[in-house]
């Protein structure tokens, strides 16, 4: 499946990372409608999907590709773990510098529980998922390019 999975865990934080700041900061910069206005969030979407579609290729690029599409399930499995982890870990260090007490903290954990239920982290799951397995199978198939641009020579069978 996933070759170096350390290697897919910091592509997938990098692009947790810059899809949460450069994605979102582009489409506030589009100023599409009001606050909560749908076309934000579709837009957020379509763009994060691309900018995960990046990552998976490159994640997906040194991978083999006879099981390039499994691979790519799971890289975006692993992402979307990562973006939650980090979501979670964050929320921890945000309460902790904030308020300095593990008492505080222990009355704000048990809202991650609905955090986890909600629409928007169903996106996240989507928008990892979704594109990493269209990678995959992409790249699986025959004449797949690879990282140099060449196409991919037929397997032997």
């Amino acid at each position: 499946m996933i070759m170096h999975i350390e290697r897919a865990i910091l592509i997938a934080f990098l692009g947790n990372y810059l899809i949460n700041n450069v994605v979102g900061a582009v489409v506030v910069l589009l100023q599409l409608g009001t606050d909560g206005s749908m076309a934000r969030y579709v837009v957020y979407i379509v763009l994060a999907m691309i900018m995960a579609s990046v990552f998976s290729w490159w994640h997906l690029s040194t991978a083999p590709r006879a099981g390039a599409f499994t691979s790519g399930i799971s890289f975006g499995v692993i992402a979307f773990v990562v973006a939650v982890a980090t979501a979670l870990l964050s929320g921890i260090a945000g309460v902790l510098t904030q308020s300095g007490s593990l008492g505080q903290l222990a009355s704000v954990l048990p809202n991650f529980g609905p955090f986890l239920f909600n629409w928007p982290t169903l996106a996240l799951l989507g928008y990892w998922v979704i594109p990493a397995a269209i990678v995959g199978y992409l790249m699986q198939k025959p004449g797949a390019m690879t990282a140099s641009g060449n196409p991919m020579p037929r397997p032997m069978i």
